[in-house]
């Protein structure tokens, strides 16, 4: 008798089982505990929906922190050059706080860009500090090489190949990529042998600083989605410069002379004169009185420099700031090394003589921070080598001695 009761399709219930039973066409049937949870799953959804796709007029809440904690941030990771970092972190957030109000609301004046172009010798944290604050901001970013540019139509890459790289770093999201920021390396190189142009094509050096011109300023360029040279038929994709910051950088090695030129040129006679010598101050201290005329007489375009509004400069790393950066950041060397042995069963201790004597070794090369790693791994190199995985846990400890033994034997080779 119970198998001829009306049932829920659902969940199988007969009609004496449930509160109501409602019949649609072709005897088809649902229970009133079924219609609840299906009105349950549905909210649910719904509320669901809601949260992951807020109203088209909405505009995306905008978090930039200020440039005091972008610095903070900053000297987590990179030791010193505190001019440096305040001018950089500035720069970032007037740019990036530029692209949220244009977005959000009318603004009465137009704000443009401020491009930076760093200035300093070799290994003092140029790249570095690029790279730090591009991955706090969590925005796409790229480093090219000035060096290996040419102009269209001559062997090597073109000035489009940066835009590139930007748009791969930003998973190919063309948005994303207009929103990047751009470090453009060894800028120096691709200066003019004189202030005077060139009589003489310079595809590699002029006529870059040309090309560069466009997409510093601001320009909507099409590139090739997978790089390489342009051809007819292709499918380009076509980017919109004018919101991406270029920061450039160099070292500018002999920029130093042309500034304290200027400032002694017909000032050293007089008792209140001013007289620079190299000898006298330190590289940094004299390039932080670069002008633009200075970098227009080391050899940059007029039109280029104006487009680097914002000129940092940096300086010149000495014993106690190596010091420091071998031992204080979150990512040291010493701490790198001492978690690589520690992967091997080995405890790695420096002693205080050690590391100052690596210091040492380190200014005299020249080469800056850069020239730490290549002093740990000359001393560090004869030790992994021997390293056993079957070994016992063990301590090893570097003196003053044994850097200087190490490093001697190195140069013997």
């Amino acid at each position: 008798m119970k198998k001829n009761l009306a049932s829920c399709n659902f969940c199988g219930a007969n009609i004496d089982e449930v509160g109501r039973l409602i019949t649609g066409l072709d005897g088809v049937a649902i229970c009133d505990r079924c219609i609840r949870t299906c009105n349950t799953i549905v909210l649910s959804d719904k509320s669901v929906k809601q949260t992951a796709q807020p109203a088209q007029n909405e505009q995306p809440k905008f978090f930039l922190p200020p440039p005091s904690e972008l610095k903070k941030y900053l000297d987590n990771f990179v030791i010193g050059q505190d001019a440096a970092k305040i001018a950089l972190c500035v720069a970032v957030y007037n740019h990036y706080k530029r692209l949220y109000l244009t977005g959000s609301q009318k603004l009465s004046v137009e704000i443009d860009k401020s491009n930076v172009l760093f200035v300093g010798p070799t290994g003092s944290g140029k790249t570095l500090l690029a790279q730090t604050l591009a991955r706090f901001l969590q925005v796409p970013f790229t480093i090219a090489d000035a060096t290996v540019l040419t102009e269209v139509g001559y062997v090597g890459e073109d000035v489009d190949s940066i835009l590139v790289r930007l748009y791969q770093a930003a998973d190919y999201n063309v948005q994303s990529a207009e929103k990047g920021i751009v470090f453009i390396d060894e800028l120096d190189k691709i200066a003019r042998k004189s202030a005077n142009p060139s009589i003489t094509r310079d595809v590699s050096g002029e006529g870059v600083q040309q090309g560069l011109l466009k997409i510093l300023e601001g320009t909507i360029a099409a590139i090739p989605p997978k790089g390489g040279r342009k051809h007819p038929e292709q499918h380009l994709v076509h980017i919109n410069t004018r919101n991406i910051l270029f920061i450039c950088g160099g070292a500018f090695e002999t920029l130093d002379k042309v500034i304290s030129k200027r400032i002694n040129s017909g000032g050293g006679i007089g008792f209140g004169a001013e007289v620079v010598s190299k000898s006298e101050s330190k590289i940094g201290e004299i390039l932080s009185k670069c002008e633009p005329e200075d970098l227009i007489r080391f050899g940059l375009l007029p039109e280029l420099v104006g487009r680097l509004p914002v000129i940092v400069s940096l300086d010149e790393l000495d014993e106690e700031a190596l010091l420091n950066i071998l031992t204080k950041p979150q990512n040291a060397l010493i701490k790198q090394y001492t978690e690589l042995f520690a992967m091997d069963n080995i405890e790695l201790s420096f002693t205080e003589e050690a590391l100052k004597t690596i210091v040492k070794k380190t200014v005299e090369q020249k080469t800056g921070a850069r020239g730490l790693r290549s002093v740990m791994e000359r001393i560090l190199t004869p030790y992994m080598f021997n390293v056993s995985k079957e070994q016992e846990q063990t301590v090893l400890e570097i003196n003053a001695e044994i850097v200087e033994n190490t490093l001697a034997k190195s140069r013997k080779q």
